[in-house]
């Protein structure tokens, strides 16, 4: 494989998504195809840029990158995303995870550590920050996995009666990929049918109206 690895940079930090472009385009083996601002132009735009892996911040307006990774991954598996965060907390790196990342790393690591990042999960592999690993394992022995953004909001649609069918409409989605939705809702939640389902949104409020990220 000689071909570069065509990376997007997702940030609403134009001064940090041009600064990071700027050092990875001195790797023989990185091609940045493009910069975006925030989620909805990485929805928007990225099927035209055709990236193998998306360098996505967290924390950003209109649409944040948790809700961005789960609907990039749901239109193509085959990109690899990996999470440019600040935060370096259990709880950020294994929800990003749950998400759909196949890697996080800090911003303030060297560029070199950022290069080695991309490599990685460029080739199929998880990239987690140094010491990531060891801080996840008291996480993953929890408890019940809980919903994501996306589950949350089919999961409304679902109760309000909305098909298979017709929630692939609504998302642009396939109707494979609800299924694939909902059988993981049910997983999560240990419910096995569809009036489960509804008699758990209305019990826990979630049909008296969907969150910020929901609506974005």
């Amino acid at each position: 494989m000689n071909k570069p690895i065509r990376v997007v940079i997702v940030d609403d930090h134009p001064m940090v998504a041009e600064g990071i472009s700027a050092i990875l385009e001195t790797y023989d083996d990185i091609d940045v195809v493009g910069t975006l601002s925030n989620g909805q132009e990485a929805i928007d735009h990225l099927s035209g840029l055709r990236p193998d892996v998306v360098l996505l911040d967290l924390n950003m307006p209109v649409v944040n990158g948790l809700t961005a990774t789960e609907i990039l991954r749901e239109r193509d598996p085959e990109i690899a995303i990996l999470i440019l965060s600040m935060h370096d907390s259990p709880e950020y790196i294994a929800t990003a995870l749950r998400h759909g990342a196949n890697g996080y790393v800090l911003k303030d690591v060297s560029t070199e550590k950022i290069h080695h990042a991309i490599t990685r999960v460029a080739s199929g592999e998880q990239y987690l920050c140094t010491g990531a690993t060891a801080r996840l394992d008291p996480v993953r022995e929890g408890a019940r996995e809980p919903l994501t953004t996306r589950e949350q909001v089919i999961l409304l649609e679902l109760a309000q009666g909305k098909s298979n069918r017709e929630l692939a409409s609504d998302l642009d989605i396939s109707v494979r990929t609800v299924e694939t939705h909902r059988k993981n809702i049910k997983r999560k939640l240990g419910i096995s049918s569809t009036a489960g389902l509804t008699r758990y949104a209305l019990e826990h409020g979630v049909l008296q109206g969907t969150s910020a990220d929901g609506d974005a």
